[in-house]
């Protein structure tokens, strides 16, 4: 069931439907750009979005963080609602968005610890300077990743935007025909300090992106953190360490020191 369409003047038609009592938010198309279960509006419905929120295990104590690409807001509820201990602040080029999240989606009005900004993502980060504990990066319109925030400076940008210890994180298709650039674009802008969660039966792969000093990498630490966020968050991180650990050198990571911040 469609429930509205609305176009600007110059942005992609935003489109927001209803199925089997989950509400889905979409761009000039049909693939789902987010998704909220009507009975449980703050929950992450999608599992690329709970990989994404997997950067708590290796930045426990992140207070600052930016989310460039709003989408239906189910990222900004569950850290406004679920990690109380951090700001956010959200970029969204095309106020359609901003108003399906609003009117839609439950996204709460701005307040001391949520701030919706409308404007260009990748000119935010490239105005940041070690200003962010946390920037998770999820720029995909109807088609493709968008250009701006795909490029190799555009990824060096996002590295000189976190703090000493901070975490990036991209969502990106592993059906893109560019996926393979984009991933070694991170990984050079990232001196290879980079590790890949698949989700979502791998059509999505999120990108961890990390600045030094690096955390704890050893098995025994990163098991006690996942165990502690699952309870504390409710979702499934001990099985995405797993898959982390089974699909990237962590081992290999760990010789470059600590000091993310303890549990």
């Amino acid at each position: 069931m469609r429930l509205l369409t609305r176009r600007g003047r110059s942005h992609a038609a935003v489109q927001v439907s209803e199925k089997d009592g989950v509400r889905f938010l979409h761009l000039d198309g049909p693939a789902v750009q987010s998704a909220m279960r009507i009975r449980a509006p703050f929950d992450l419905e999608l599992e690329y979005t709970r990989a994404m929120m997997a950067f708590v295990l290796f930045h426990p104590t992140a207070r600052e963080a930016a989310l460039i690409g709003l989408g239906g807001g189910s990222i900004a509820k569950f850290i406004h609602r679920r990690l109380p201990q951090m700001r956010l602040t959200a970029l969204e080029i095309n106020p359609e968005v901003v108003a399906a999240a609003r009117a839609h989606f439950l996204l709460p009005p701005d307040d001391e610890r949520l701030q919706v900004r409308l404007g260009d993502g990748a000119e935010y980060v490239h105005a940041q300077h070690e200003a962010l504990d946390v920037l998770l990066v999820d720029g995909y319109d109807a088609v493709r990743i968008v250009e701006a925030l795909a490029s190799l400076e555009f990824y060096r940008a996002c590295a000189r935007a976190l703090r000493p210890g901070g975490v990036a994180v991209f969502n990106l298709w592993a059906t893109d025909r560019d996926y393979a650039v984009y991933r070694q674009r991170i990984a050079q802008a990232f001196a290879d300090r980079v590790l890949s969660l698949p989700a979502e039966r791998r059509a999505n792969v999120i990108v961890f992106g990390l600045k030094p000093p690096l955390p704890p990498l050893d098995p025994q630490t990163l098991l006690g953190r996942a165990q502690r966020w699952q309870r504390d968050l409710g979702l499934e991180l001990p099985h995405f360490l797993a898959r982390l650990s089974s699909g990237n050198p962590l081992h290999a990571l760990s010789g470059h020191g600590d000091g993310a911040g303890a549990d």
